[in-house]
C-alpha cells in the first residue's frame, strides 16, 4: 500500500529517507558522496550540460562546492526541501548524472523533479529510468498527488523524456523569465498520483 493512501490529504508525512541504494533494471541511485567529484565535475562543467540549468558550473572548485551541498540531501522532512541523488550506472562504474526531487508543498502534496545526465551516456533512456525511479519515490514514500518537471523549449530532449515517463503537457510560458541574458520560454508537465503507472 503506497504512503498516498495511508496518509490522510493534510496529514504528516515525516521523514522521508529511501532504502539506498535505489535500484533500477541498470542503475543505482543514492547519496551523492564527496568522493564523486571526478565523476561529477567530467559532466557538471561541460557548457552544454549548463545550457539549460540555472545553477551554472564552469570550473571544479565551483563544482566541488554544489557537490557538497549536494550531500546534505539525502532525506527529505518539510516543505521546500531536495532530494538529491547521484546516478550511478554499474556498467560504467561511475556517476553518470544526478536526479532531484523538491519538496514543493506538504499540504497540497506537490513535487518536482529535475535531472541531469553526461552527454557521454546519453540517449540510452538512462534519464528516464533515473526519473522514473524518482516519480516513484514521490508517490509511494512521499504520497504526493501531483509531481510537476520544467524544461526550456529548445532542450527537446529533456522534454522527451518527459512524455516518455507519461507527463502531460500543462503549459508553455512566453518569456517566462530572464536567464543567462535572455527572455526564456518554459514548458511544464505534471503528472497525477492516479495517472503513475508505476
Amino acid at each position: 500500500m503506497i504512503r498516498a493512501a495511508r496518509t490522510a490529504l493534510s496529514g504528516k508525512v515525516g521523514t522521508v529517507r529511501p532504502a539506498y541504494p535505489i535500484k533500477t533494471d541498470r542503475l543505482h541511485l543514492r547519496p551523492f558522496e564527496l568522493t564523486d567529484l571526478d565523476d561529477y565535475a567530467a559532466y557538471r562543467t561541460l557548457p552544454e550540460v549548463n545550457r539549460y540549468l540555472l545553477n551554472e558550473v564552469t570550473d571544479r572548485a565551483a563544482t566541488a562546492g554544489l557537490l557538497a551541498t549536494k550531500t546534505t540531501q539525502a532525506e527529505l522532512t518539510g516543505d521546500g526541501q531536495w532530494l538529491a541523488l547521484a546516478v550511478h550506472w554499474p556498467e560504467a562504474g561511475r556517476v553518470v548524472g544526478d536526479v532531484v526531487l523538491k519538496w514543493l508543498s506538504e499540504e497540497h502534496r506537490q513535487g518536482e523533479i529535475g535531472y541531469v545526465l553526461s552527454p557521454e551516456f546519453q540517449g540510452r533512456g538512462l534519464a528516464g529510468e533515473a526519473a522514473g525511479a524518482l516519480l516513484r519515490v514521490g508517490f509511494e514514500e512521499l504520497g504526493l498527488h501531483r509531481i510537476t518537471a520544467q524544461a526550456d523549449p529548445r532542450n527537446e530532449a529533456s522534454w522527451r523524456v518527459m512524455e516518455r515517463l507519461g507527463m502531460r503537457r500543462e503549459a508553455h510560458h512566453r518569456h517566462h523569465q530572464v536567464f543567462k541574458g535572455e527572455w526564456a520560454d518554459v514548458l511544464v508537465y505534471a503528472l497525477l498520483a492516479d495517472e503513475w503507472t508505476g
